[in-house]
């Protein structure tokens, strides 16, 4: 179960780093105010998901996801802004994975 979780959280990231990108657009890149629209419906989808993991507590489940985040952000860096991230992005995000790993995968009390 804890796979899918994964597969949730990574689905999550793209939808949030998305919508947070559309204000992005707008703000730094000049772009029309229409790009809110689905940054907006994007940043909803990424709320949706973030219920679907299995995990007993909210925080818990934010926490592991960061991990995950901060490496789909580096992968949007690099795929959609062409900014190849450099070893020190790299090691940071491992380092954030790891963590992530650590809470997700961790053995819990039944």
């Amino acid at each position: 179960m804890h796979y899918l979780s994964l597969l949730i959280y990574t689905l999550a990231a793209l939808t949030e780093i998305g919508g947070c990108f559309a204000f992005w657009a707008w703000l730094r890149l000049d772009k029309s105010p229409y790009w809110l629209v689905p940054g907006m419906a994007s940043l909803a989808i990424f709320a949706f998901l973030l219920t679907k993991v299995e995990s007993d507590f909210a925080g818990r489940s934010y926490a592991a996801y960061g991990g995950i985040y901060i490496l789909s952000s580096l992968g949007w860096m690099w795929i959609v802004e062409g900014n190849r991230p450099d070893r020190w992005d790299l090691i940071g995000a491992a380092i954030c994975v790891v963590g992530a790993f650590i809470i997700l995968f961790g053995p819990r009390p039944n």
